[in-house]
């Protein structure tokens, strides 16, 4: 049991704190700046969209307004299958520099992507979702990154917006901003593991088209890094976007997206071999799959840790510090729906809703379980 116990401990603190600590290290001795320029190549904005009448609009005017020569920028809308109002919204804008291509029946956000790409006129690809806010200058941003011709992959800065204090998408927002932290220091040193997929673009030549069941902007990344060119973190290049404030569409959104991550995984495995990966490899393991079973780890200290209660002082007190933690994060789950919760409640609870969905995702993921179509989020 002590061997359990330190070993889980070891894998909780080595993927959330160990791992960007060796990358601070490691980015103070070997450091691979971004030769970025000012370039403006033609881009294509895609954007794949299931009844969203609410926010497309907006979201295709922000495209349109975006500080980028028009000339040189394309919107292409893919509306998968859509019931509401979508299309006609979209149609208005027609002739503006925005197409529109009609997905039936339904087949997912994968293959809408793929069809987009084979529609798309721009040297580089910008994947948006179709609430996505940028800021003015977030494409010259991106495209500053492809003046460097090992770059092959560039994703942003999202930044959650959440008016209403609520203990999920503050929890939300802080996690983003540790992700953010991790993929700058990734950057200095080599590439990106993980990408927002509403504030990312890639070089068209490198882009494969992938099956419907597989993550986007997971797998497109990863094939990126398997060619032998870079992906890096972008900050000045900035999404606004809302945050869910339910726990209940957090915990489905978390387990879509880890469920198709652990197939991407699977899919991707050859990049877990240093021979062929490099450091990448590493990173793979500590930010991804590692975290994704810190879940599978809680479950195995606490277990252990009880089980040596009374076999020496420090496994009492450290029983102790864990079930406090747990205490804060249930204190959390009962606030969930109230405003401006403490956040020494709300963090850990957000923490355990994120570890669970890993531990849900990851039965589905053995019982080969997947997810092509969803309903789309309502942040």
């Amino acid at each position: 049991m002590i061997a359990v116990f330190w070993t889980s401990i070891a894998g909780i603190v080595a993927a959330y704190v160990g791992y960007p600590f060796l990358l601070t290290a490691l980015s103070r001795v070997w450091h691979r700046p971004v030769a970025k320029a000012p370039f403006s190549p033609r881009v294509s904005v895609l954007i794949a969209a299931h009844n969203e009448e609410a926010s497309i609009e907006a979201t295709v005017r922000n495209k349109l307004e975006l500080d980028y020569p028009a000339g040189l920028r394309e919107v292409i809308v893919v509306s998968d299958g859509s019931e509401d109002g979508t299309d006609n919204i979209v149609r208005r804008f027609e002739g503006q520099g925005v197409r529109l291509l009609v997905q039936n029946p339904r087949q997912g956000k994968t293959a809408a992507l793929n069809w987009a790409v084979r529609e798309a006129t721009g040297e580089i690809l910008v994947f948006s979702d179709a609430n996505s806010m940028y800021r003015p200058d977030a494409l010259k941003a991106i495209a500053a990154n492809f003046a460097d011709p090992k770059v092959g992959y560039v994703t942003g800065r999202m930044i959650y917006v959440d008016d209403t204090g609520s203990v999920i998408g503050d929890g939300c927002s802080a996690y983003m901003k540790y992700e953010n932290k991790l993929r700058d220091l990734e950057t200095r040193v080599g590439s990106v593991v993980g990408v927002d997929g509403g504030v990312d673009a890639v070089r068209k030549s490198l882009f494969e088209p992938m099956r419907p069941e597989l993550l986007p902007d997971f797998v497109l990344p990863l094939n990126v890094v398997d060619k032998g060119f870079r992906v890096v973190y972008e900050p000045e290049a900035v999404l606004m976007e809302h945050s869910l404030t339910n726990a209940s569409d957090e915990w489905r959104m978390r387990v879509r997206v880890i469920l198709r991550s652990y197939h991407a995984l699977w899919f991707m495995r050859r990049l877990f071999n240093p021979f062929r990966s490099g450091l990448f490899a590493f990173q793979l393991f500590f930010h991804k799959l590692l975290r994704y079973l810190v879940g599978v780890l809680q479950i195995t200290a606490f277990v252990s840790n009880a089980a040596l209660v009374g076999w020496a002082p420090g496994y009492t007190a450290l029983f102790v510090a864990q079930t406090a933690f747990y205490g804060l994060a249930l204190i959390g789950y009962l606030q969930r729906r109230v405003t401006n919760a403490k956040g020494m409640f709300r963090y850990p609870y957000y923490l355990c809703l994120l570890n669970g969905a890993s531990l849900l995702a990851l039965g589905k993921f053995m019982k080969g379980e997947n997810i092509a179509v969803w309903k789309p989020r309502k942040g």
